[in-house]
């Protein structure tokens, strides 16, 4: 049961299976569905994402994204690394930093060019 107001990105995916094994590494469960299993919803505890079917993208030319919010940054960026996600190309996982804008913070990017990016406020 929702207990508050929510904002769900919905981001393209080129392969729905793909991106569900991909975010699995990341420690989230999904379920593809929709007509002709062209729609996902994925969660890990309280996150959740949505995407589409979108074939013919380009991670290279993507522009979606999403700034997930968390309380203690430091938990969530140990389990990603359990992925060892590369630092460069696509998929990669920066590593976790203070920024100017007092956030403490990290990102991914998916395989499909998806960015992520999760972070704590200071």
């Amino acid at each position: 049961m929702q207990t508050q107001d929510m904002s769900i990105p919905i981001l393209p995916s080129r392969s729905l299976p793909a991106t569900l094994d991909f975010y699995a590494r990341l420690g989230f469960d999904g379920e593809i569905m929709g007509e002709g299993d062209s729609y996902a919803i994925l969660t890990r505890g309280p996150v959740e994402l949505h995407f589409f079917a979108h074939p013919d993208l380009r991670p290279e030319d993507s522009w979606a994204g999403c700034y997930i919010r968390v309380l203690d940054v430091e938990p969530v960026y140990q389990a990603f690394a359990q992925a060892a996600l590369p630092r460069w190309g696509i998929p990669r996982m920066d590593t976790l930093e203070t920024k100017p804008w007092r956030m403490r913070e990290f990102a991914v990017i998916d395989p499909d060019g998806n960015l992520i990016r999760i972070g704590q406020a200071l």
